[in-house]
């Protein structure tokens, strides 16, 4: 069992290595480089840039936040699914023994 100081001292380190993932962007983009999106590196969307041809200029803030809700939802599920593979193998585990 860790003992109170190691805690912290875990929390800190983890809480700067989160705070290093979100200063850390990337780009990534479509063959044509009509479409592309910007993370960060703790996986979190930042935006998302749409060729102007591909649409009417009026409509790009609300394709913007469509994107971001969209990947908002996928991270969710991803989450959702993580747990229950850990579950499951866990599970598994316990009774293989």
């Amino acid at each position: 069992m860790l003992n109170p100081v190691e805690a912290l001292k875990m929390q800190s380190e983890a809480k700067k290595l989160q705070k290093k993932l979100r200063e850390r962007k990337i780009k990534a983009q479509s063959k044509n480089g009509m479409v592309a999106i910007y993370m960060n590196a703790a996986q979190e969307f930042e935006d998302v840039h749409i060729d102007e041809e591909y649409l009417s200029p009026d409509m790009l803030d609300a394709i913007k936040r469509g994107f971001k809700e969209a990947f908002k939802e996928y991270q969710k599920k991803l989450q959702k699914e993580m747990i229950q593979d850990m579950d499951m193998d866990q599970l598994k585990s316990m009774f293989s023994k």
